[in-house]
């Protein structure tokens, strides 16, 4: 049977938490998507670092059981931003982050 997952919002601030959802929805929005072998890959714009940042910092509170990499390329590539975790964890993630990957 698949491990279950399943966040801990209240690990994130209530005052924070509208904010941190809007971000998410936003960011999403904007990225192009890639399923990798343990989770997904994420390309924004190099201007939305700090974005990226927030939310990488709000998430791995209430996820904790998820890993995270930022890669920033020189010159101002494209951010890319890997969500992975343990197997099954995918079909998490796509239900959270609302993909249609």
């Amino acid at each position: 049977m698949p491990s279950r997952f399943a966040c801990d919002i209240s690990a994130i601030p209530a005052d924070e938490r509208p904010a941190h959802h809007a971000l998410t929805r936003r960011l999403m929005a904007i990225a192009t998507t890639h399923e990798t072998p343990d989770g997904f890959r994420f390309e924004f714009p190099a201007a939305e670092y700090a974005a990226v940042a927030r939310f990488v910092a709000l998430e791995r509170l209430c996820c904790p059981f998820l890993g995270f990499t930022v890669d920033v390329p020189a010159d101002q590539g494209p951010l890319r931003l890997c969500l992975a975790g343990p197997a099954g964890v995918k079909p998490f993630i796509r239900a959270e982050l609302r993909l249609s990957v």
